[in-house]
């Protein structure tokens, strides 16, 4: 008998049943299962979903639908392997509509709620872009591009293919203009609405289907989309009539129940400005607005929801690195946090028609996303999905908590900090420094494998949200203006002060990460400080005149750094890391990807070919 449990007890260890967590590594980051876009149904009792799941073979990630009922059973396959994207429930609930490719374009294709075979709808000329139902289920409403003539197809197919750079519809790529239809189900036809060339942006449909409000711009260059504005569309008599005639860009048009009020974000009404993005609510009648979620200072992060009285608007916003549940009081602007969470990113995923229903993803520094449903009036999440059953038991995971420091000027600054999960407070460990993209990035309290896998490798690491990151306020926000790498760098310092003096790191051992914006002031700071062993940039921008007119920098002209080369050339000399290359004693590794519109790849290359040149070794 003892024989036998002995080898009862070295089979189960040797099949992992008693297998201890271990540390986690890049593949199991990749292996992890990640939810996909989500849809409600109009009743609240189903909810589709994708999971997406990386293809080692095919170096890709497929996307598989599924679909489960409100209370988390009969959760099954619902779409197969056939490529979908775009689902969406008709408003009656009958079909499930996604665009799928049909010889060359994008086309939308309806199947049955219950299942079946998804059959193709619209056959139109171009690929449909956006699209929404009527709310009477009987016509979908779509964006498209214009369709080129046979003379344009011939032309191209026999070389003629130069691009006019800021002509017509083009900016830096060739563009086309776009134009709203309509496909009407009944009769399986397809109605142009718009006939003037415009680059339309936002948009959505009156509940009364009497009119659509869109956004629209009649150029289309790189760094003006404050050139935008809203229209309005008249179903009736297809009369176009504008709206706003600011330099504020707006977005995220949603009609409210009555039909003659539609909300919409914007950061401010008269001017591009750098503010976190508020909600607006028009009426199309005075053409007047209000902004109305002044009293939430954070950042918006899901779509809106009108309640079915058009008296509240719900939505998920981001405050600090807490994402929390709200609801808007329209008339008063008051504003209640339904969630109540102190920790975590609830993001809002869908509603029930009556919005009695709410569909949530929930994620945290050591949780990965799942679906979870409540209660609107009783904020009670039961989570529906399990998609990484094995994860919190298969891995040794990080401790995040946030911390604040004060900066140089006194400023308080919060971050996030990992600790190993072995974490000892008698010893001093190496340390990771990262820093946010944007500048209006923002390190939240939500799952990315990134740190479990450093923290594994023994590092503790500082995600500081430093001046200029979105989620705290607009005065927080604006911190770095003009100012580019000034403050923000000392916020990072004084970050990493605090760590040393508190004990946790050895300064000895220290090593700084970012992309983007952290590629720029990674840049930044290692002409600044030697205090740093290694440094890892990615997709950095080392000078920033030499970068004017070929990124994406409306905000560098605008806010950070202020003007143009040519009227403030020692600002754009003196915020470049490329001016200060000859103090680099760091070592590091520059990343970037060749087709890069955002920050140029050449932008690292400079910064490489610098440092080569002055015959920087850092090692072999």
């Amino acid at each position: 008998m003892k024989n036998s449990i002995c080898i009862l007890v070295l089979f189960l260890v040797v099949n992992g049943i008693f297998a201890q967590p271990r540390e986690m590594t890049t593949d199991d980051g990749l292996n992890l299962i990640n939810l996909a876009s989500t849809i409600v149904s109009p009743d609240g009792k189903r909810i589709i979903y994708g999971k997406s799941e990386l293809d080692w073979d095919k170096n890709k990630r497929n996307t598989k639908y599924q679909i489960v009922n409100a209370d988390g059973t009969n959760d099954y396959q619902y779409l197969g392997d056939s490529p979908a994207n775009s689902l969406q429930f008709s408003p009656d609930g009958k079909y499930v509509s996604l665009k799928r490719k049909d010889d060359k374009f994008q086309q939308v294709f309806l199947i049955r709620t219950s299942g079946g075979e998804a059959v193709k709808a619209t056959s139109h000329t171009n690929s449909v872009g956006s699209y929404k139902w009527s709310q009477d289920s009987k016509n979908i409403y779509f964006v498209s591009n214009r369709t080129e003539s046979k003379e344009e197809k011939k032309e191209k197919k026999d070389g003629y293919d130069h691009v006019v750079i800021d002509e017509g519809p083009n900016g830096q790529q060739k563009a086309s203009w776009n134009y709203l239809y309509v496909y009407n189900l009944e009769d399986d036809t397809i109605k142009q609405l718009t006939t003037k060339d415009q680059r339309i942006g936002s948009w959505d449909i009156s509940p009364d289907g009497t009119k659509i409000a869109f956004t629209s711009r009649t150029e289309n260059r790189r760094n003006q989309g404050n050139l935008s504005e809203i229209y309005l569309l008249n179903l009736n008599d297809n009369s176009t009539i504008q709206l706003t005639d600011n330099k504020a860009p707006e977005n995220s048009i949603l009609w409210a129940p009555n039909s003659q009020e539609f909300i919409y974000r914007a950061n401010d009404d008269k001017e591009w400005e750098l503010r976190q993005s508020k909600l607006w609510v028009m009426n199309v009648s005075t053409k007047s607005s209000r902004m109305i979620s002044g009293a939430f200072g954070g950042n918006l992060r899901s779509a809106a929801y009108w309640s079915r009285d058009g008296k509240t608007v719900y939505f998920s916003g981001l405050l600090k690195t807490v994402t929390s549940f709200y609801s808007l009081n329209v008339a008063s602007g008051k504003l209640v946090n339904l969630s109540k969470n102190k920790i975590g990113s609830y993001r809002l995923r869908g509603m029930s028609a009556d919005r009695k229903t709410a569909v949530f993803s929930y994620d945290d520094a050591k949780t990965t996303a799942d679906l979870h449903v409540t209660s609107v009036d009783k904020f009670d999440p039961q989570k529906i999905t399990n998609l990484n059953p094995e994860f919190t038991s298969s891995f040794k995971l990080a401790n995040a908590q946030p911390v604040q420091w004060k900066s140089k000027d006194g400023l308080e600054i919060e971050g996030l900090l990992y600790l190993p999960a072995d974490y000892d407070k008698n010893k001093k460990y190496p340390f990771l420094l990262h820093i946010h993209g944007g500048p209006a990035g923002v390190f939240t309290d939500s799952y990315s494998s990134r740190y479990h896998v450093w923290a594994g490798l023994g590092y503790i690491q500082l995600c500081p949200n430093v001046r200029g990151s979105s989620g705290y306020s607009d005065e927080l926000l604006r911190g770095n203006m003009n100012d580019i790498g000034g403050q923000d760098y000392e916020d990072l310092m004084s970050g990493v002060d605090y760590l040393i003096k508190e004990n946790y790191i050895d300064e000895n051992k220290m090593a700084v990460r970012g992309w983007s914006y952290g590629g720029i002031l990674g840049g930044t700071t290692i002409t600044k400080t030697n205090r740093f062993k290694a440094a890892s940039l990615g997709a950095m921008v080392s000078d920033w005149t030499s970068e004017f007119g070929i990124g994406f920098n409306f905000d560098v002209k605008l806010w950070y750094i202020g003007g143009t080369p040519w009227e403030n050339p020692e600002a754009f000399r003196k915020m470049s890391p490329l001016t200060n290359a000859k103090n680099v004693t760091t070592p590091l590794i520059l990343f970037h990807g060749a087709n890069d519109r955002t920050d140029t790849e050449a932008q690292s290359m400079m910064f490489f070919a610098a440092l080569k040149d002055m015959g920087k070794q850092f090692g072999t």
